[in-house]
Order: C-alpha cells, then structure tokens, then sequence
C-alpha cells in the first residue's frame, strides 16, 4: 500500500489528483490533503508517508518553507506551472514534475518513475544514491528558495471557428466568475480562456506586472491609468481603455498599494 500525501490549495487540482490516483493499478491510500505550510509542517512532523505530491504556491506561503522546517525522507512530484527547462533538469535527478495543466499520459510517467524509486527502497538496491540525488536537488531549491520562471506570453482562445490568441501584454485584467475565467483586453473586448481559475492564470504571470486585487480580478499595473479612494481600506482602480472601475478588497489593498509603487 503507497500512503500519499497531496499538499495543493486548489480543488479542482485535488479532485484530478484524486481521479488519476485511483485509476492506478497499484493499491493507495491518500493519507491527507493539505492547502497550506502551516498544516503541511504539522502533519509530516507525525507521520510518515511513501510519496508526496506537492503544490509551490499555497494558501500561506511557498512550499518549500515545508521542508525548511521538515527533514522529508520520501520522494516529492511537484504540480506547479514552473518551466519544461527546470522540469527536465529535476527529472534527470530523479525528482519529478507535473506541469500545470497536466495530462493522465503525464501523471501516469511520474507515478512509473516513482514506482521505480519505490522498488529499489525496498531492495536497497541503489537506494542511497538515488536519495542523494533527489534530495541534493530539493536542497539546492529550498537554498535558492524559489526556482527561475518563464512567464506567459500570450494565451490561446478555443472558438467554434478556431483557435485564435491574445498576447499578454495587451490584457488589461482577468476576471472570474462561477468556475470560468475571462481576460479583458485594451480594444474592450472580452475572452473566455481554458483555464479554470484565477490562481491558475496567475502562476503564469509575472507577479510584478499581474497583482490580484481581490478574489476575482488580476489587474496588469502597465495598465493602470488612476487610482483613488473608494472607502476607508478600499482603492478604486481605473484601468485604460476600460469603463468600469475594479476595486480592491480590504485584506489586499495595502499589498497592493505597495506593489503598485515598485
């Protein structure tokens, strides 16, 4: 029996975890699901488990304040939005990634490699090498703290006519609303995108042009004409060639007034 613990704050990717995990041959047992450093900390200072699936960005943090605070002596496939180039160079050395959004054919290649890891565990054979290498790995990024991303350029549009895009530079905010996602661009126009979820647009952004200014909205600060006071913790946002203003919510208005400054 394979005891998983799925660390990762967005449902909809738990839920597809969930599915792929119980399509395997191999018997598992989801020990826990866990969306943020706090909780993730406590639980694996009290139990063990084979196999760590592993979001970056969570609720309260990034993930590898986890193992800052943690000695973790089993293997980790993170799930995050991070470069092929950073995936690769991992997977090399044993760690393995699922690139956001990511396929079964792709999950079910990490599980085979996992499961390889796993058989030579309980051989001993190779056992301490292959540790060596994986953990010198996780090491060097908690040492680094965050690995080096590519951003994305322009974002693809699905029509019953085609497939057309819409570079990211020319978005002005995304918007989501009851499980869908729209990117509002600087003609007034809007755009359905394939993602699902604002935090799953925004781990592909980069954090200093895109800053969430509420649970809904991500605005792009070259794109920011004026703000003002709306209340007395809230800001009113007026965005170029858009009518309507945004506002920000009270728990993310002095964030944002600091990173709209940088």
């Amino acid at each position: 029996m394979i005891r998983i613990l799925i660390i990762e704050d967005e449902i909809p990717a738990r839920k597809k975890l969930k599915r792929f995990i119980a399509e395997l041959d191999t018997p598992t047992q989801i020990k826990d699901e866990i969306d943020t450093v706090d909780r993730s900390v406590e639980f694996l200072k009290n139990n063990q488990v084979d196999l760590i699936f592993s979001d970056i960005e969570l609720l309260d943090g990034n993930a590898f304040e986890i193992y800052h605070q943690v000695s973790i002596s089993c293997p980790i496939i993170f799930t995050t939005a991070y470069d092929q180039f950073w995936m690769d160079a991992f997977e090399s050395n044993g760690i393995a990634y699922l690139l956001k959004p990511f396929s079964k054919d792709r999950f079910q290649k990490a599980w085979d490699k996992f499961l390889l890891f796993h058989a030579k565990s309980v051989t001993g054979r190779d056992q301490e090498s292959e540790e060596n290498n994986w953990m010198a790995n996780i090491k060097a990024l908690i040492k680094q703290n965050i690995v080096e991303k590519s951003y994305k350029k322009r974002f693809s549009i699905n029509t019953n006519q085609g497939i057309y895009f819409l570079d990211t530079e020319n978005i002005i905010f995304f918007a989501a609303s009851e499980g869908v996602v729209f990117a509002y661009d600087t003609k007034g126009k809007n755009h359905l995108l394939t993602e699902s979820t604002l935090k799953e647009i925004e781990e592909q952004l980069n954090p200093s042009d895109f800053f969430r200014i509420n649970r809904s909205q991500l605005v792009n600060k070259p794109h920011i004409e004026k703000i003002e006071r709306y209340s007395k913790n809230v800001l009113s946002i007026k965005l170029k060639d858009h009518k309507s203003h945004l506002k920000t919510s009270q728990s993310n208005t002095a964030a944002f007034r600091e990173w709209v400054e940088k």
